[in-house]
């Protein structure tokens, strides 16, 4: 029978150290030949753009992951090939022995949203990418307003936030950590009996979404209540309580 290649040459690829741990997994498992390989192609591609937007594969979180597969579908990929890399994320994440991060609400809400979307709507405004993202920051301008902005651009993408979450969020909502920034979200429109849920952003390599928020808050010295506000004209904060209206992130 054939046996499938090793790898030990991974490590001069430039991949991450928990990419080619994920790959020598699968080439440990019990699975059929073309399994593991369609598996380790997944694992090789999903380490590849974690390392390129400063993500870790392994463990995942779940916003990577849900934000990969995203990036997939709007790649133009079908929608049995994405259910296969989240199959792979999940069964990488199993044999490392790590918590599934496909399991998560949000990553089946993304998937369940690909099945229903891929194919389907070909004129419909395509949600922001990474690279469509980092455009806008650095087109955004080094004003006050240019850094709330920036703020809620890179927050709510990194976190997939529904624009109403943006605006409730408080100072005391937001809590560093040494992965990022634990963010909890009190209550949404998926959440209509009020439990809250807390969502971890990581500081990224690209985005930088924790920064550009420690960032806007240096700069309009904000220290309680709502973290995004109104600046006026002048480039002055505004003292009202109502937070400021976040940019869509679309294209």
């Amino acid at each position: 029978m054939k046996t499938v290649a090793t790898i030990d040459d991974a490590d001069g690829t430039g991949l991450p150290a928990e990419t080619v741990a994920i790959v020598r997994a699968f080439q440990r498992a019990s699975k059929a030949a073309s399994t593991v390989a369609a598996y380790r192609s997944d694992a090789v591609l999903f380490g590849a753009w974690c390392q390129r937007y400063g993500f870790r594969s392994l463990p995942a979180s779940p916003d990577a992951v849900a934000a990969f597969l995203a990036s997939e579908a709007e790649a133009g990929r079908a929608a049995s090939t994405i259910g296969r890399r989240c199959a792979a994320i999940r069964h990488a994440h199993k044999l490392a022995g790590e918590p599934d991060p496909t399991d998560d609400e949000g990553v089946r809400a993304t998937v369940r949203g690909i099945r229903r979307t891929v194919g389907t709507a070909p004129n419909q405004k395509a949600a922001a990418t990474a690279e469509v993202l980092a455009a806008m920051l650095m087109r955004t301008p080094d004003t006050l307003t240019g850094k709330r902005d920036r703020a809620l651009l890179a927050l709510g993408f990194a976190g997939a936030f529904r624009r109403s979450e943006l605006v409730a969020l408080d100072v005391a909502d937001l809590r560093e950590d040494r992965d990022g920034l634990r963010v909890t979200v009190r209550r949404s429109k998926t959440d209509q009996e009020g439990r809250g849920a807390e969502k971890a952003i990581p500081h990224g390599r690209f985005i930088r979404p924790v920064a550009l928020v420690c960032e806007w808050l240096d700069a309009a010295g904000i220290s309680d209540g709502p973290v995004f506000r109104p600046v006026s004209r002048s480039g002055r904060l505004r003292v009202a309580g109502k937070s400021a209206r976040p940019p869509r992130l679309t294209t």
